[in-house]
């Protein structure tokens, strides 16, 4: 078997299963969440995806930071922390933030890489950073940013010669706004 193929099927396994973790709010998806870029990190940079490589390296520290911060965390039902929508005022700065990311890693990957698509890789990668952030806070709005990625991504994969994993980023589109909804209801009711 291809090791691309199997990278994108170990991967695909992962992803669902965080997925479905992450629709549930379960402080277990830090643990896959963890595991998850070691397989995508070495299938992306087979890919030449250098900054979604790159980012796995995020990924880890930010699972690291996300499981602390769910884990320890007042418990006011089975749920780590409280779902709750994002703070208003927080939007310009995570803005600026995304704006500036975007720049930053677009520069890098134009400047020391021979990547095809800088553009939309640095913009993929922009976009996680800060729906990974907002994950970690249970921000009922990081769904939407999800769903941006996972779109642009599916697309993105598909040009770059990995199915599989387009086809995983699809179903992440579809099931971003099936969170969106569970999350939105869950901070109603809390």
């Amino acid at each position: 078997m291809d090791g691309k193929l199997l990278l994108q099927i170990v991967g695909t396994a992962l992803g669902l299963l965080y997925l479905w973790l992450e629709y549930r709010a379960d402080i277990r998806l830090w643990i896959v969440g963890l595991l998850m870029p070691v397989v995508h990190g070495a299938l992306y940079y087979r890919a030449g995806l250098y900054a979604d490589c790159s980012m796995q390296v995020y990924y880890i520290l930010a699972g690291l930071y996300g499981w602390i911060v769910w884990h320890n965390a007042p418990k006011k039902s089975s749920r780590a922390i409280t779902i709750c929508h994002m703070p208003w005022r927080i939007l310009p700065v995570l803005t600026a933030l995304y704006v500036t990311l975007h720049g930053a890693i677009y520069w890098v990957l134009v400047h020391f890489t021979d990547s095809t698509v800088p553009f939309w890789d640095s913009l993929t990668t922009a976009l996680c950073i800060a729906a990974y952030w907002m994950l970690a806070h249970k921000w009922v709005e990081q769904w939407l940013v999800w769903l941006a990625v996972d779109i642009i991504t599916a697309g993105l994969y598909l040009y770059k010669g990995i199915p599989i994993t387009a086809g995983l980023y699809t179903l992440y589109s579809v099931l971003a706004v099936a969170g969106y909804l569970r999350w939105r209801r869950m901070a109603t009711e809390e």
